[in-house]
């Protein structure tokens, strides 16, 4: 396990464009991009569902030309009639969670037709998570063209669900952008705060993707600097790798979120 619980199995790193764009206007076309490359997700669409049994649909991005309809629809009625939506709320004030797929058949004559038949859906997984009092409920969707999600891509979605969900929460609860977000975490979460500045400075720019020599000509260190404040960091943080890195800022992301 990695710090804070996380399974070390859980590859996060691969999701790190899509949290580094929380906060700002390119978030849609960078998580769906994500989700494209990561689990071959045509379509994405995000709800906020609330105790008063509202809904609002806040991101539809991807290859469903009815998309928009669909999501008005949705958080028109639809949403009271979705067979996940007992799930959805006993679920209240945990974490991230994959929710069941269910075959159409499961559904409603009317949402049959509207969200299978007219859209051509012919697959869908989800996730969910509670921030404080919404919950950002996160669909997956393949059309005809495409085919199902194969067993890899559900395998895989079912590992990335916690950073995703959690990133999408994260945007449309805080609309923060990422590096004031970072450097708050940095300056007073533990266990990064226990870094030195000069070491809180380098993991940041290595969760931005930077390579070593990069950040050496940013910070005007020399590359051998950059390498010890890399290894000293990680060892205060009792870590080897980028990957367990990003797992312990994700971790403190989702936690914040309640």
């Amino acid at each position: 396990m990695r710090p804070g619980g996380m399974p070390s199995s859980l590859a996060v790193g691969d999701v790190t464009p899509a949290v580094l764009a929380i906060g700002r206007p390119d978030f849609p076309n960078i998580l769906i991009d994500t989700l494209r490359g990561q689990a071959g997700v045509g379509h994405c669409m995000v709800f906020a569902l609330n105790r008063a049994g509202g809904a609002t649909c806040l991101l539809d991005a991807g290859n469903i030309p009815i998309g928009g309809d669909l999501g008005a629809a949705y958080a028109g009625q639809f949403h009271e009639s979705d067979p996940n939506r007992d799930t959805l709320f006993e679920g209240e004030g945990g974490g991230p969670i994959m929710l069941p797929a269910f075959a159409p058949r499961m559904y409603g004559a009317r949402y049959r037709k509207i969200f299978f038949q007219d859209s051509g859906i012919i697959d869908k997984c989800a996730t969910a998570i509670w921030a404080g009092d919404s919950c950002f409920y996160v669909n997956f969707y393949r059309i005809a063209a495409q085919g199902r999600f194969t067993t890899a891509q559900r395998e895989r979605l079912q590992a990335i669900a916690p950073a995703i969900s959690a990133s999408v929460a994260r945007h449309f609860q805080s609309k923060a952008t990422p590096e004031p977000s970072l450097a708050e975490l940095f300056a007073t979460r533990a266990p990064l705060a226990s870094l030195t500045p000069r070491e809180q400075e380098v993991c940041r720019r290595i969760l931005a993707g930077f390579s070593s020599e990069a950040i050496s000509q940013g910070l005007g260190i020399s590359l051998h600097s950059t390498l010890t404040y890399r290894k000293r960091a990680y060892q205060r943080l009792g870590i080897s790798s980028q990957g367990e890195l990003f797992a312990i800022v994700l971790q403190l992301l989702t936690r914040s979120l309640n």
